[in-house]
């Protein structure tokens, strides 16, 4: 399972949670339980632990104690040449990126934080742009489209990216439910630190 997309050192943390799985490996009783996930990640291996135990739902203890029982099967492989410039992206409210890691800065900047992770636990949909929130999103009052709330000016670019991104999740959203989120509404209603919104057109 992959957690994270992007450039940087990419890490294979297999614990099986059967005892003879695919790495090829007798699992130590240390490991077992633990699921199979595959990391690639920026930070320091110290950091890991904590991510993997904050995705798995397991102690952090647990996970360092796998570490250390298959030290000869972490491997560090080698990435792809150059940066990967990521992509831009309309996230769905709660999406797994937003609540992987135990940093959640490298993704939420602090100063939004407060803005996207509510009081009461909902995680507001989101616009995902150079890898880090730069807004929320909802669709339109009228249904004809996707409403992008920007908390800071957008470079050029992320326009015609979000534009298509935005036809692709209005279709989808109007094959089901258009009104899926609408009882969410109330936290706009409530103040976000919206600078500039924009209609994105639909089809």
């Amino acid at each position: 399972m992959q957690i994270r997309v992007g450039a940087g050192q990419l890490r294979r943390l297999c614990c099986r949670q059967d005892r003879a799985g695919s790495c090829g490996t007798t699992v130590p009783p240390a490991v077992h339980g633990i699921p199979c996930v595959l990391i690639r990640s920026p930070v320091a291996r110290d950091a890991l632990p904590s991510d993997v135990a904050r995705f798995a739902l397991v102690q952090k203890g647990r996970v360092q104690a796998a570490l250390k029982e298959l030290a000869d099967e972490v491997r560090q492989l080698k990435p792809s040449e150059g940066d990967v410039a990521a992509p831009r992206r309309l996230l769905p409210m709660w999406d797994s990126t937003l609540l992987a890691y135990a940093d959640r800065g490298r993704v939420i900047p602090p100063a939004y934080r407060k803005h996207v992770t509510r009081v009461n636990g909902d995680v507001l949909p989101t616009v995902l742009v150079d890898g880090y929130v730069a807004g929320v999103w909802r669709v339109a009052n009228d249904g004809a489209g996707i409403e992008i709330g920007a908390f800071h000016e957008l470079p050029g670019p992320a326009g015609e990216a979000l534009e298509a991104e935005a036809r692709g999740l209005h279709a989808l959203l109007a094959a089901g439910d258009l009104t899926a989120y609408r009882r969410y509404d109330h936290w706009w209603a409530k103040g976000l630190p919206v600078t500039r919104t924009r209609v994105l057109a639909s089809g």
